[in-house]
């Protein structure tokens, strides 16, 4: 896909890059240090493209300023629209599943606002511009070696993510359930989901395993994790002893970023990875799942591990665990209940999911978030976050 402008009566093209998807601004202009802030809100609010050609630290200044515009209410509006767009409160006396549509919506018109700053890449992803750093190295291990074919046009928000994708892959996530440092770590890769959310590791790391599982010969001793993104599921059950893992994913990136992380671990040896929608061939004695949690239309790659759209993947686990169990096997489902606080998913939905598929719940384990969202009383999702809950399904087969 290509972004066209004229710069000195020259018309002019690039590769256009977007992460999400999303098509090049149909209309572009270019910009610099002399474009005020306000100036840049009302043009990228009308949908233009602001191709910069300053300062590149003024450049992220001017996101920076941008952000703040959006963020702030008009001074028109009341005392109190104020006060509640400045504590991000959307819709108090809407339904909660019209509130999380808002609360998305209004996300998406902000990202699309800020993301019409533009910067524009050489062929070989250098930065042509004042102060601005070398972001070579970052920007390739995202997208893969420059072709040195052809600039690209990326927008400056992509950009940072970019290197701040980059900055993780680079530091790692602790986790204490793989035990001690240094071989505690996960790297993850950009474009896949960091394993911030340490509670549902916990949850992972502290179930009972099946006796299915402990009492087969060491060579018949297999587990199942199901969509293993980072790996970091597959790590915690190798490092607790289970003798093989088959770990699967869809996302080309999600594997290769399992494979680093279990090569650093040295648990590379220890689980098989396997590109596949769901299970793998065969059956084995703990199939494990964490699906995304929001029943939603993701809006960009890094989004599939937050919303899955009608629920495919949770209720395509549930309608094939028990094909893929081995006898006394169990699956373990781990799943939020923030979808039934935000009238996403009804109440006892995912229990008639369970029944229909033959299968039973052996014990449930819980646990609280602990990230910051859940603590946070001005997120406009509070309500529903502060109720959250966390499970660990067992699920074994129904008799007969």
């Amino acid at each position: 896909m290509q972004i066209e402008w004229t710069e000195g009566g020259v018309p002019h093209s690039a590769r256009w890059r977007a992460e999400g998807g999303a098509a090049p601004p149909r209309r572009v202009q270019l910009v610099d240090d002399t474009l005020t802030a306000d100036a840049a809100h009302r043009l990228a609010s009308e949908g233009t493209g602001l191709l910069w050609r300053g300062d590149y630290q003024n450049a992220r200044q001017l996101l920076q300023a941008l952000a703040r515009r959006i963020d702030r209410p008009p001074r028109s509006a009341s005392k109190k629209a104020r006060e509640r767009t400045a504590r991000g409160a959307l819709a108090e006396d809407a339904p909660p599943a019209q509130a999380f549509h808002l609360h998305r919506q209004s996300q998406a018109q902000r990202a699309r606002t800020l993301g019409r700053l533009l910067i524009e890449l050489g062929a070989d992803y250098g930065i042509a511009l004042r102060r601005a750093p070398d972001l070579r190295a970052a920007i390739a291990e995202a997208w893969g070696p420059a072709d040195r074919a052809a600039t690209t046009v990326v927008s400056l928000r992509e950009l940072l993510g970019l290197v701040g994708a980059h900055e993780w892959r680079k530091k790692g996530v602790e986790i204490p359930a793989l035990g001690g440092p240094p071989h505690n770590r996960i790297h993850p890769h950009y474009g896949v989901f960091s394993p911030v959310r340490g509670e549902y590791i916990d949850l992972v790391a502290q179930a009972p395993l099946p006796a299915a599982l402990t009492a087969a010969p060491q060579h018949e001793s297999l587990a199942f994790d199901i969509g293993t993104g980072t790996g970091v599921l597959a790590a915690v059950l190798a490092r607790r002893g289970v003798p093989r893992v088959i770990a699967t994913d869809q996302d080309p990136r999600a594997l290769a970023c399992a494979h680093d992380n279990l090569a650093r671990l040295g648990l590379a040896d220890r689980v098989e990875l396997l590109q596949a929608d769901l299970f793998p061939p065969g059956r084995a004695a703990l199939v494990v799942c964490n699906p995304p949690w929001l029943p939603g239309r993701a809006s960009s790659p890094i989004e599939h591990a937050i919303y899955d759209e009608d629920s495919r993947m949770t209720r395509g686990f549930l309608a094939g665990l028990r094909a893929h169990l081995a006898e006394g096997g169990e699956g373990w489902l781990i799943l939020s209940d923030l979808a039934e606080h935000l009238g996403l998913r009804a109440p006892g939905e995912l229990q008639g999911w369970i029944g229909a598929a033959g299968l039973a719940v052996l014990q449930r384990h819980d646990i609280r978030p602990r990230h910051g969202k859940a603590m946070d009383a001005g997120d406009p999702l509070h309500a529903a976050r502060s109720r959250e809950v966390t499970s660990l399904w067992r699920l074994g087969a129904a008799a007969a």
